[in-house]
């Protein structure tokens, strides 16, 4: 009969055969490193858990309850470091605007010294003139008060409570409670925040809130890092990019904005470009079209003035006088035919290059802006195309096929969106890459000539192939009564698929590296391709919390954690069975053989793949379908 002994931490097995002493002890050394190496494979298990759950995201949401926890993980680095109170790391950090690196880089330029000073941290421990006397005078009110209604700050200077409090107020409406430096004459010390709120609390608890507010909100406001999120209404959120600032994000709330520019997402185009771009397109407008042929602009104060006569010489409200044919300044003598000292009758050639030049521009615009107008309405008229998808792949699962994956249909539409898009803004990159506001002497006309050939050649072969992508999608393949009609027509979508994912890609290559790179005197740079949409921002977390919880609740499905084990934390058995440790059996030859499931991998590989091989998907795809999958 076989007994078990696996509770504890040493295993020991026994069969019903009678081995010799030999035999056994052989068994029993292999038992061990087979053992020891099992537990190896178990510790890696356990630190590649914890690192994953230590490692942070490059992008995070910040909400109202996560704000401070983010803050206090900046300030925890630079109290670690530099062995700093609270007050003295914040200080710091609001001077550098919260940036650790920069922080830390001054400190290795500029020494420890240098560094407090330009920040107006003091560290130096001053007498407190309050704790060697009765009382003192005041130096700005100029009274006797007790000692114990007297503060001193970390430079040594010491007021009345009073006149602090009146001077925090004041700073605090003024919008300067951040870096509310000391009273005294020339002293360039921060005060220090809990004698500040200390103060505050005992003239009015609601100024002490809105300066706990305005201290925590500094970490997005002063933070290049972090941004709100411009969603309107406001979600109440905040986006932490850790690596890039050049990039886009997606909030929680489903709100996708550039993180450069706080605008709409406009990749190829780079944030001055789109801004440019928008601009333009204000200014062609009906409003602005009109202004500009009825109006024209004051020499003097540039407002716009309206002729309502027939005489050519025209008077701003601002008491200017200017010729309404040329728009120059002149005096007031005139008569019906002319004006005194002014004459602009006369033909000039330079006039009439001007005009061909305008006229060249103004059509150079219409050509780009079309396109990227009925390429923006396309986008708008397949966004209508989800619903009829949503129909094709429920009349597909409900036929009896071969295979109940309908993905390769919501990856070609998400395709489609994006590439649209991307097709959408590539035209304002172009009518700006090879334009001569931005980069006239970045290339001469050969080359602008050459690299807008290539260009051009990349966003046609897209432009075709996306609408042939769409064509593919609008096909009835869900009426098809042949299953090898739907199968070639599976095979049609999953190949331009990647065909346009590919040419996307090839895109922003040319951009980045022929394009753009080898600019001298300007630099712009453009959000990267992400070939699965846009990385959606994970929640923060307090990764201290982590570190001291038991991890008693199954992480990513596949493994149960236990700190019962003197040992340190185990995997215990899962719900399919597997587990790292099971007790051996009549018949197996040790720890190695019963730590493989009946694929023949191994717990150490079973648990990697379980718990983290599907955690990457389609983070534009619906939420349905990502929990469907």
């Amino acid at each position: 009969m076989e007994e078990d002994y696996g509770d504890s931490d040493t295993e020991y097995y026994y069969d019903d055969d009678n081995n010799s002493d030999n035999n056994y002890e052989e068994e029993e050394e292999e038992e061990e490193n087979d053992d020891f190496e099992n537990l190896n494979g178990i510790q890696d298990v356990d630190d590649h858990l914890l690192s994953l759950h230590n490692k942070k995201s490059p992008i995070q949401v910040i909400t109202r309850e996560s704000l401070a926890v983010a803050q206090r993980e900046d300030l925890r680095r630079i109290m670690d470091v530099l062995s700093l109170k609270e007050h003295h790391a914040r200080t710091l950090l609001i001077h550098y605007r919260w940036d650790v690196e920069r922080v830390l880089a001054v400190l290795v330029e500029k020494g420890k010294d240098q560094l407090y000073v330009e920040a107006g941290v003091i560290v130096i421990e001053h007498s407190n003139p309050c704790s060697s006397s009765s009382s003192l005078t005041c130096g700005i009110c100029i009274e006797d008060k007790p000692a114990n209604e007297l503060t001193a700050m970390d430079c040594g200077h010491s007021f009345c409570n009073i006149c602090w409090t009146e001077h925090f107020v004041v700073r605090i409406n003024e919008g300067q409670s951040r870096r509310i430096k000391c009273m005294a004459y020339r002293c360039n010390a921060i005060c220090d925040d809990g004698k500040i709120r200390l103060l505050l609390r005992m003239r009015d608890s609601a100024i002490a809130a809105k300066f706990d507010r305005f201290l925590l909100e500094s970490y997005i406001e002063d933070n290049k890092r972090v941004k709100w999120c411009p969603s309107v209404p406001h979600c109440g959120n905040a986006i932490r990019a850790e690596e890039d600032e050049f990039l886009e994000v997606e909030c929680a709330c489903g709100h996708q904005f550039c993180f450069g520019c706080c605008g709409e997402t406009h990749s190829p185009c780079s944030c001055l470009m789109w801004e440019l771009w928008l601009k333009k397109c204000q200014d062609e407008s009906e409003t602005v079209n009109w202004i500009t042929s009825h109006t024209k602009a004051c020499p003097k104060c540039h407002k716009p003035v309206e002729k309502n006569g027939g005489c050519n010489l025209v008077v701003c409200v601002c008491g200017q006088a200017f010729c309404w044919l040329c728009g120059g300044a002149t005096g007031r003598a005139h008569t019906y035919d002319s004006i005194a000292g002014h004459s602009c009758g006369r033909f000039k050639e330079d006039d009439l290059k001007k005009t061909e030049l305008a006229k060249k521009e103004w059509w150079r615009y219409i050509h780009y802006h079309n396109r990227h107008k009925a390429h923006t309405e396309s986008y708008k008229l397949e966004d209508k195309l989800k619903e009829t998808i949503q129909e094709k792949i429920l009349k597909l699962e409900d036929r009896e096929t071969e295979s109940k994956d309908m993905s390769w249909v919501t990856n070609a539409l998400y395709r489609l969106f994006r590439s649209r898009r991307i097709l959408s803004y590539s035209y304002p990159f172009a009518y700006y890459m090879f334009g001569s506001e931005l980069f006239r002497n970045e290339m001469s006309a050969k080359q602008r000539e050459i690299k807008q050939n290539l260009f051009e050649d990349q966003q046609q072969q897209l432009e075709a192939n996306v609408e042939r992508l769409s064509l593919y999608l609008e096909e009835p393949f869900h009426e098809f009564d042949d299953y090898g009609k739907v199968m070639e027509s599976r095979m049609k979508i999953i190949t331009m698929t990647n065909v346009v994912d590919s040419l996307c890609r090839n895109m922003y290559d040319c951009i980045e590296n022929d394009l753009l790179g080898p600019l001298r005197h300007t630099t712009h740079i453009i959000a990267p391709y992400m070939s699965k949409g846009l990385e959606k921002a994970s929640k923060l977390c307090d990764r201290r919390m982590i570190s001291n919880e038991k991890y008693s609740s199954s992480i990513g499905g596949g493994i149960k954690w236990s700190s019962e084990s003197s040992s340190g934390l185990f995997p215990n058995q899962d719900e399919s069975g597997c587990s790292s440790r099971k007790r051996a059996r009549p018949g197996t030859s040790g720890l190695s053989s019963l730590n493989q499931d009946g694929s023949g991998c191994s717990s150490k590989e079973l648990c990697n793949m379980e718990s983290f091989g599907n955690s990457f998907f389609d983070l534009n795809l619906p939420a349905d379908k990502i929990y469907k999958s």
